[in-house]
């Protein structure tokens, strides 16, 4: 696939997400954590911090025709699945205070992206 190499903290913090939020959509639509979950790239995998800009999404949530039917998905539904679920933005910035909050390390990238205070 097309993009930057991911480095080693990054694919870290992509395993983190999904091992311990899951699904943001769903954590959002159910209040349940579904750790059945791919990285989707909010803005593409070629820009700077491509790879930190991430949310763990399942299958249906991340692309309309797979997964459980009726689930509204980023691809290519971004307008309606934002409307419900809050700004890709918002999400991210979510994943990373429930990482916190679980007690475990945001990386010093993700807290200057998303102007975060190292828990303590």
């Amino acid at each position: 696939m097309k993009g930057r190499t991911v480095s080693a903290q990054q694919k870290r913090y992509h395993d983190i997400l999904a091992q311990h939020v899951g699904c943001i959509a769903c954590f959002k639509e159910f209040g349940a954590r579904n750790f059945h979950v791919s990285i989707h790239h909010v803005d593409g995998r070629t820009k700077p911090n491509a790879h930190w800009l991430v949310l763990p999404m399942c299958a249906g949530h991340h692309q309309d025709g797979t997964g459980l039917a009726g689930l509204i998905a980023v691809h290519p539904y971004k307008a309606r699945f934002e409307q419900r679920y809050g700004t890709q933005r918002e999400l991210m910035t979510e994943c990373a205070l429930q990482l916190q909050q679980m007690g475990l390390k945001v990386p010093v990238t993700i807290q200057a992206l998303f102007g975060l205070k190292e828990a303590a």
